[in-house]
């Protein structure tokens, strides 16, 4: 299944988290549960969000199970309805000023710099961004290799990004082809990543992915590109961005008409 669906290695892990715990909710082999076992066991999560993370495996899992004809019964259990919520980004002034917090005096302090400028002008998951190497990044164009279901991208970085990120590169003189280390030279993780980003913008690194498409929609870019630079497979994921564009229309209006 991973293979057919192109799934990368951190949803496959979580796919099998949800299975294993559905296994130890029921005491039974997955193969022999019904509707009623799984749908006492969606019944434990409140969140909307979690239950749907959770059904989307478990519904995975008996597609598969009926395609290969292990289970005779076909178990699909419809998504529960969830508000679509404005994502939470930051305007270019308020990541500007979180930025002027870094010392750029430190070898740490230029590679933080450097990261959330990357982060901010790529539209990159973090999950994205650590894994980048240095022969990824080429006369200003980014080739993120291990994207999302194992897709490649191509996306171009802003010139104040790659300026930042060979200012960095400059006095870092570690053995890695790797980006983003640590102070041992080691590849940075998800959670340093996480506490860097927060400690200067008060926000998780995703914050910034919806920054960048947010900036990208404000500014007038089509839907398309938003979602090609993304990397999003359908274009109804990045749609959450037209309400963004949207508020700032309705913004204009009030700031500027006369009848406002």
């Amino acid at each position: 299944m991973s293979v057919t669906k192109a799934l990368d290695t951190l949803t496959v892990s979580s796919y099998l988290g949800d299975l294993k715990q559905l296994e130890l909710f029921t005491q039974k082999i997955l193969t022999k549960l019904d509707t009623t076992d799984v749908l006492k066991f969606l019944a434990t999560f409140e969140n909307k969000r979690t239950l749907n993370r959770k059904l989307s495996s478990i519904n995975t899992f008996f597609h598969f199970c009926h395609i290969q004809s292990f289970t005779h019964e076909k178990i699909k259990i419809p998504m529960a309805k969830v508000p679509k919520n404005l994502p939470k980004y930051l305007t270019p002034q308020e990541i500007m000023c979180g930025l002027e917090l870094i010392d750029k005096s430190t070898l740490m302090g230029l590679r933080d710099h450097a990261l959330i400028l990357f982060l901010y002008a790529s539209g990159c998951r973090i999950s994205e961004a650590l894994s980048v190497q240095r022969s990824d990044i080429l006369e200003g164009w980014l080739k993120i290799r291990f994207a999302k279901g194992e897709k490649e991208r191509v996306v171009p970085l802003a010139p104040v990004a790659t300026e930042a990120l060979d200012a960095y590169l400059q006095k870092q003189d570690m053995a890695s082809s790797y980006l983003w280390l640590n102070y041992r030279g080691e590849v940075l993780s998800r959670i340093s990543a996480y506490k860097i980003v927060k400690k200067y913008l008060g926000v998780s690194p995703h914050v910034l992915r919806h920054s960048f498409a947010s900036s990208l929609i404000i500014g007038g870019a089509d839907l398309r590109v938003v979602q090609e630079l993304l990397g999003h497979s359908s274009l109804e994921t990045t749609q959450i961005y037209t309400h963004i564009q949207k508020q700032n229309l309705q913004d204009t209006m009030q700031s500027f008409h006369p009848l406002s």
